[in-house]
Order: C-alpha cells, then structure tokens, then sequence
C-alpha cells in the first residue's frame, strides 16, 4: 500500500451523550444560541452548539493539551 498523506480517518460514529445541568446554565446556553442566531442568521439547537463549544474549550486549554501530548 502506498504511503498517502491524509491518515485513516477516525472511528466517527456519534456518541449520544446525556448530562443534567443547571437552570442558569440553560438560561446562558440560551442566551449564548441566540446571539449566535444574531451573528450568523440562523437559530442552531443548543445541542448542535455544545459539542463545536467543548472542542473549541479544550482545545484552547493549553494545559490539557500538554497533558494530552504527555499521555500518547
């Protein structure tokens, strides 16, 4: 087989996560969906919105990411 540039791609199959939060962090996560909707013109779920939140949080910590490169 050749050596191809682009890697195998990674296992994609969603995971359905569920998790129980707070009142007041709905209120933000509702009020952080409509700002979205003013900046970009559409109204995304707040489900939709979570995961591209938490990719982008860890990804800007940049002690998690040493840690992460510690651990491969």
């Amino acid at each position: 087989m050749a050596n191809l540039k682009l890697p195998k791609l990674p296992d994609r199959t969603p995971v359905k996560l569920t998790i129980t939060i707070s009142p007041e962090l709905k209120a933000v996560l509702e009020a952080y969906a409509s700002a979205y909707e003013a900046a970009y013109g559409e109204r995304e779920p707040i489900a939709e919105l979570i995961p591209a939140m938490l990719v982008g949080f860890l990804a800007s910590d940049r002690s998690f990411s040493r840690g992460s490169k510690e651990r491969r």
